[in-house]
């Protein structure tokens, strides 16, 4: 059967802004060397064989040893603890590309799926700012970059980024990964950060 979710996303990494992965189609190396990165996307409506999704959060926990492009991805997903063991079913499928859609796309490039987690998950939006959590092993705040409109972000067309091709740039302003072996604490205000709609099919 078909599946379709749309909601709201958002993502902080440790590189600094901006992130290459993003401009060079993932060949760029990170800024770091080795990227990690946390996705966290908001289901506000949706469902998938017959289960509805709407209101189901879930995080994409991410390690890359090098450019994102070379592969050997280190994957691990979120699913908040108060979805129904139907709705964690259903994501699961979605988030590991397994039910088809975009995020099929990164299964050749994925060397350890690093396991599965059930936390409670929490997703803010205040004007430019997006903030997410699950648990005690991500927390993250990204705040938009003001463009020409001080009102509205600026914001990269056309990516080729899984989640959504157009995407809001932003600074990190907190960014907390302690998940699936992938660790990283920074405040400083100066590391990537994206948000976006997005809706996605299979």
């Amino acid at each position: 059967m078909s599946w379709q979710i749309s909601g709201q996303y958002m993502e902080t990494c440790n590189c600094t802004l901006l992130c290459p992965c993003i401009y060079t189609n993932l060949a760029g190396r990170p800024t770091e060397g080795e990227c990690k990165v946390a996705l966290a996307m908001r289901v506000d409506k949706g469902a998938k064989d017959g289960v509805a999704l709407d209101g189901v959060k879930f995080m994409v926990v991410m390690y890359s040893p090098g450019p994102m492009g070379d592969g050997n991805l280190t994957v691990g997903l979120i699913i908040d603890s108060a979805a129904s063991p139907a709705q964690a079913e259903a994501i699961g499928a979605i988030a590991t590309g397994q039910a088809g859609g975009p995020l099929a796309a990164l299964g050749p490039l994925i060397g350890k799926v690093a396991g599965l987690e059930r936390q409670p998950i929490t997703f803010e939006m205040n004007g430019m700012t997006r903030s997410s959590r699950a648990g005690d092993l991500v927390e993250q705040v990204c705040e938009g970059l003001p463009g020409g409109n001080a009102d509205e972000p600026m914001s990269l067309d056309n990516t080729p980024h899984p989640i959504a091709s157009r995407l809001a740039l932003a600074k990190a302003i907190r960014s907390k990964f302690q998940a699936f072996g992938i660790r990283w604490d920074d405040s400083t205000g100066t590391r990537n950060g994206h948000f976006a709609p997005f809706a996605w099919s299979g």
